[in-house]
């Protein structure tokens, strides 16, 4: 059965944010709005009887501001709003993560005593009432569409006052995905222009040199037929060699050859790796003079000596292409995945502070100077950092300082920094706190938020220039909620000696974090079949490479495994193990006992073509 239960504001109260909306409509389009009424809503497809809906709707309302009703029954209180001019309503496509449906959902088991089916929802929606005789169709659409709602990922639905009367339709965003699981080989003896052409339209993001890189490995490739496969590679052997090279992971123009000349001086020189040369050589330096420098360089964050007992965690990051797209969740898996960082270093940091910065373009930006497909930058202000506060204050981590700078050259792209500080124990079970290791034979065991098509390409494709067609997947909303009863579970589990590594499922998903963690102990073997899905319809590569922000990926010794598994039961946190670590020097993914991948290890991390770079520069004169 499928329940619409609607939670209105009394008359009699202001809706502040009605009245925003309001405001917002007049600075930006300056549509003859008179006043605007907000509403939540929530689509409950459950196996519930009707008294179980009007508990469920009694406890999800504040009976003092708000009523609620659901077909014909109704609270005490409930009023209904006067008949508007238009309605729109928002909410979100089918697998995108809704987190107030998501925790609505929690709350309606809670409250019937029974935990929900897989195939039981709840999903949230946004209804807003627009008053005004002169307020145009075609007016009340362009608000929905440019202000209330980003269309790459929530729909938009515009009815007339009257139309509404008449019924709203359900949001019921259910993913209808089926199969899965199959595997596609590619040929690659092909022309230079093939490999690039498969390049473009995969979201590869790799030059020609990567590609052809790739072409001579799989050429070469040795006992393929032992594990099943042919002399081609699977998309699963590609996407893997994708975000493993992709600039975001491997920072390739950091990392480049480059012929430099000074045209001031006419001094040439070669410099390979700035990031060596420059900012990994002043670190050491420093190093040398001081020593209170723990981990720099080597692990997910930096740590520094603070006092006897704690070391502190720091890290920033930036998460520009999501937010340009999606500036409220794209912000918000910036600042949540950036808390994972310090949660992934060493045996896992506990989380004290956050702290941000924006590079944005003018706020007085002509809409027509903004490229196409692109948001304007004072809505990209706006939702990025409500991104960034709700998703720290969700996760219940305060945000400290930040700043904003506006320049018209980041219309194109936005610079979002986010960043996390944490304390880390010196010792954790006689083991010191910053270390980690992994040995043959431990457990790969994923934790946390369970995975969708949302997320994937994210490495890829910060690593494109923006466009209209950039892909919407490459957006994966956080769930700072999932992440919070994650994070305080890793304490637990650290404090008990439960796992001996822990990282982040950041970009690049299982393929980075397993990636990463294999090339330590040389080896590992994974099932993806037995990775936790939001839905079917999922193929094999898409589980190994779509990344979330609450996920997180351990090493278990085999005789802990059990004692890990309950506690995360006791926490409401979901693990499961994936397979094991082996030291055969092997990436090896199968899909229900099948081999869908085989790489070696050394070719994914250290077969990429160094990048070469020619640089002229000339001191600015001030």
């Amino acid at each position: 059965m499928n329940y619409r239960i609607e939670i209105s504001p009394l008359p009699q109260w202001r809706d502040a944010r009605g009245e925003g909306v309001k405001k917002q409509v007049e600075k930006f389009f300056g549509y003859p709005v008179e006043k605007v009424w907000s509403r939540d809503v929530y689509t409950v497809s459950a196996s519930l009887t009707e008294p179980e809906v009007r508990k469920v709707a009694s406890l999800l309302y504040n009976p003092v501001l708000q009523g609620w009703r659901s077909g014909a029954a109704k609270s005490e209180n409930f009023q209904p709003l006067p008949e508007c001019q238009f309605l729109v309503v928002v909410g979100f496509k089918p697998g995108v993560t809704d987190n107030v449906g998501r925790s609505a959902r929690s709350a309606v088991g809670d409250i019937v005593g029974r935990k929900l089916r897989e195939d039981e929802h709840v999903f949230s929606s946004t209804e807003y009432l627009f008053y005004g005789p002169k307020l145009t169709r075609a007016e009340a659409e362009t608000i929905g569409s440019k202000l209330l709602a980003n269309e790459l990922i929530q729909s938009v639905l515009v009815m007339s006052g009257e139309e509404a009367a008449g019924g709203i339709p359900l949001n019921l965003p259910l993913v209808s995905g089926q199969g899965g699981g199959q595997v596609r080989e590619y040929d690659l003896e092909v022309s230079d222009e093939g490999l690039m052409e498969l390049s473009r339209k995969g979201t590869l993001a790799l030059s020609l040199d990567e590609m052809k890189a790739i072409q001579n490995y799989f050429r070469n490739a040795k006992n393929r037929e032992s594990y099943g496969l042919g002399r081609n590679p699977t998309d699963v052997e590609l996407e893997v060699l994708a975000q493993t090279w992709s600039e975001h992971c491997k920072h390739k123009i950091f990392s480049a050859k480059i012929d430099y000349e000074n045209l001031e001086t006419g001094e040439k020189e070669e410099i390979v790796s700035c990031y060596k040369t420059f900012i990994q050589k002043s670190t050491k330096e420093i190093a040398k003079e001081v020593d209170w420098l723990v981990s720099v360089f080597k692990d997910n964050a930096g740590v520094i000596d603070f006092n006897d007992k704690l070391d502190l965690v720091y890290k920033v990051e930036t998460h520009n292409s999501p937010s340009a797209l999606d500036p409220y969740g794209g912000a918000m898996t910036g600042i949540v995945g950036v808390n994972r960082d310090p949660l992934g270093t060493g045996q896992g940091a506990d989380l004290l502070i956050n702290v941000w910065g924006y590079c944005l373009g003018s706020p007085f930006t002509k809409e027509a100077d903004v490229p196409e497909g692109l948001l304007h930058p004072r809505r990209l202000r706006d939702g990025v950092h409500k991104g960034v506060i709700d998703g720290g204050n969700q996760s219940g981590i305060p945000y400290g300082n930040g700043w904003e700078y506006f320049d018209p050259r980041y219309i194109g792209k936005p610079l979002v920094y986010c960043g996390t500080v944490g304390t880390l124990p010196k010792t954790v079970h006689g083991v010191p706190g910053a270390s980690k290791t992994i040995e043959p034979g431990d457990l790969i065991v994923m934790g946390g938020g369970r995975i969708g098509k949302d997320g994937i390409h994210g490495a890829t494709f910060s690593s494109e220039e923006l466009h209209k067609d950039s892909p919407v997947q490459a957006v994966q909303i956080g769930d700072p909620i999932t992440q919070k009863k994650l994070g305080d579970f890793i304490r637990e589990a650290r404090d008990r000696g439960l796992y001996r590594f822990i990282t982040d499922n950041g970009a690049g998903g299982l393929s980075s974090s397993v990636g990463e963690m294999a090339e330590l102990c040389n080896g590992c073997r994974m099932d993806l079949a037995l990775a936790p899905v939001k839905y079917a319809g999922l193929q094999p590569w898409e589980i190994l490479v779509s990344e979330a922000q609450e996920r997180m990926s351990f090493a278990v010794p085999p005789e802990k495994i059990e004692e890990f598994k309950a506690l995360a039961k006791e926490r409401d946190v979901e693990v499961s193990v994936l397979g094991e670590f082996t030291d055969d020097g092997k990436f090896h993914m199968q899909y229900n006992g099948k081999t869908v991948a085989c790489l070696d290890i050394e070719f994914m991390h250290d077969g990429l073509p160094r990048m070469a770079l020619t640089a002229k520069w000339k001191a600015l004169k001030f």
